[in-house]
């Protein structure tokens, strides 16, 4: 305070020791304020390593690590609405053994007061998959084609999937939300997916450090129509699955420690996923599907925050 109270008493005592006519003082203009630029475009960047890449209550990455990456880019026509167009990628260990998954997505954000509708498109790619078959005792998986052996997955499992998601924030504190994905040849196989789900999410008051955290769950259902295997009728068992967990964030960065399970039968995991293993030890079950504790750290921002 004393830096401005100093210039406030020299300015009084010149006042009253030298009163000034009218005509001597200087007609007092103030400049207007510089227009405030506006810059519609922004990119949203960011990373994870996790113990595991579950996606919809199945792992992707065979129980083991994974990483992912992505970049967004935005245009906001005005504060309530904002087209996106991104991608993303994640190391995954699937049956096909694609070297990666790679998600192409792009949609629009509206907002209306609390409520925020996000409509969009995603398409999943998994570069150079290769079909898999199987021996005719049902004994062993291959990749080669030149045995003669039946398939046993199709060549290319990229699917396109529609998805609305709406959420709700009721204070700084408490916000629900929910969401609908909806592809026509889900993995190739022909068949419809409809992922429905809700969420809740509590974030707790920040330190003054920054520091923060939040509660959050999720409940979510799979349905699957009719497909096909090679002209034979193929038919997949929905599923519900779940996840609660508990998170702290500083700044940009956010560590996300998570329960995940499914009601997927050991059996009707192994329809869903094809795990080899499965086959290899006779069972033709699968534990992609079944509870799992998964730790998670993510890096988020945006190049305007990083300005």
């Amino acid at each position: 305070m004393k830096k401005f109270v100093l210039p406030a008493v020299f300015a009084a005592a010149v006042v009253t020791g030298a009163p000034a006519l009218a005509a001597d003082m200087a007609p007092v203009y103030k400049a207007p304020p510089p227009p405030v630029s506006y810059n519609p475009w922004d990119v949203a960047i960011g990373g994870a390593v996790m113990t595991d890449y579950n996606f919809r209550g199945i792992s992707q990455s065979d129980r083991g690590f994974s990483a992912t990456a992505y970049i967004e880019g935005r245009y906001n026509v005005t504060k309530d609405f904002q087209w996106y167009l991104g991608v993303a990628g994640y190391g995954v260990k699937l049956v096909t053994d694609p070297s990666a998954e790679i998600d192409f997505y792009g949609g629009f954000r509206a907002t209306f007061g609390a409520l925020q509708l996000d409509l969009g498109l995603l398409y999943y790619y998994y570069p150079k998959e290769q079909q898999q078959f199987i021996d005719p005792t049902l004994s062993f998986v291959t990749s080669n084609p030149n045995l003669g052996f039946a398939p046993y997955t199709v060549s290319n499992t990229d699917f396109l999937e529609f998805y609305a998601k709406a959420t709700y924030t009721f204070n700084d504190n408490f916000a629900i939300g929910g969401g609908i994905y909806y592809t026509d040849d889900w993995l190739g196989l022909k068949a419809s997916g409809t992922f429905a789900s809700v969420n809740a999410k509590y974030t707790g008051t920040a330190l003054p450090n920054g520091a923060g955290w939040y509660v959050s769950g999720e409940v979510g259902k799979y349905w699957f129509g009719e497909g096909e295997f090679f002209g034979a009728p193929l038919t997949l068992p929905d599923y519900t699955t779940w996840n609660a967990g508990l998170g702290f964030t500083y700044k940009a960065v956010t560590l996300d420690l998570r329960y995940y399970d499914t009601d997927a039968t050991p059996t009707e995991c192994f329809l869903l996923t094809s795990d080899v293993r499965g086959v290899n030890n006779g069972t033709g079950t699968s534990n992609w599907c079944s509870d799992a504790y998964i730790a998670k750290l993510s890096f988020d921002t945006t190049l305007d925050a990083l300005k």
